[in-house]
């Protein structure tokens, strides 16, 4: 999944590049509203669009990890009753990773929400890109299709997905239709502190196992979340572990989370 000719030019070292590009990224994160304009909805009725960020010291989807840098996801969200849209991105501030998002998701009861995601994996220069190419036979969409079953009145959630078109293709060049299965957990205590547990596998030969291995577990997640609460603002954080025993990894990652809704 998941990513200059420097002998002329003088160019930064790769530490002052990261905390520079981390400073930038911070202060423009903290400019977004932790509140949206309540006056303006108050008077035009619920307004359906909002915007959002995570600042996560590294991306790790699924117990793969996808650059050591920190990473941005920005989204912009349309919500309007149990439907849900979403254009999102994730940029790692060293420009090591680069990626554009799309997803449908539905939620029926309170129960069931199926989602249709497009994930593309942009090129580290953008030079090569090809957005608009959708063929099938060398696309670089992925398109993936879900379910997650999680009742309103107990805390779990099971989570079913596969991708079904695009450039997921096993060692033959053949579609592989990647499959994971999740089953989580979460226990809320004490305000808004949340604690979930998370245990993922994948289920045939996939990208999770470079398409060598079957069913294996890839992926247990345990996540703290909480907020941190500046007078009337709450400022979203959380903190995660993440094992994945097939691939002999572990990570520990922070997110901070703003949005305008």
């Amino acid at each position: 999944m998941e990513l200059i000719d420097t002998t002329k030019s003088f160019v930064p070292s790769r530490s002052n590049r990261r905390l520079k590009g981390l400073a930038l990224s911070i202060a423009v994160i903290l400019l977004f509203p932790l509140y949206p304009y309540e006056a303006k909805a108050q008077e035009h009725g619920p307004v359906p669009f909002y915007i959002s960020c995570e600042l996560s010291s590294k991306y790790v989807w699924r117990g793969l990890e996808y650059g050591k840098a920190p990473t941005l996801f920005p989204a912009i969200n349309y919500e309007r009753g149990t439907f849900l849209a979403t254009a999102s991105g994730a940029y790692a501030i060293d420009g090591s990773h680069q990626e554009i998002d799309l997803a449908l998701n539905y939620c029926f009861n309170n129960l069931l929400t199926l989602s249709l995601n497009d994930y593309y994996f942009a090129s580290a220069s953008g030079q090569d890109d090809s957005y608009f190419h959708f063929r099938n036979a060398d696309t670089q969409h992925y398109v993936e299709a879900y379910a997650t079953i999680e009742p309103s009145t107990l805390p779990l959630w099971v989570k079913l997905s596969s991708y079904i078109y695009g450039a997921d293709k096993d060692s033959t060049g053949k579609q592989a239709y990647s499959s994971y299965a999740e089953l989580g957990y979460s226990y809320k205590f004490k305000d808004e502190n949340r604690l979930a547990l998370a245990l993922g596998a994948n289920l045939n030969k996939s990208f999770y196992t470079d398409y060598l291995k079957g069913f294996n577990v890839v992926n247990i997640t345990l996540k703290y979340e909480t907020c941190f609460t500046f007078n009337r603002f709450k400022l979203p954080v959380s903190a995660s572990y993440v094992l994945n025993p097939y691939r002999n990894k572990s990570f520990f990652t922070f997110s901070v989370y703003f949005s305008s809704k």
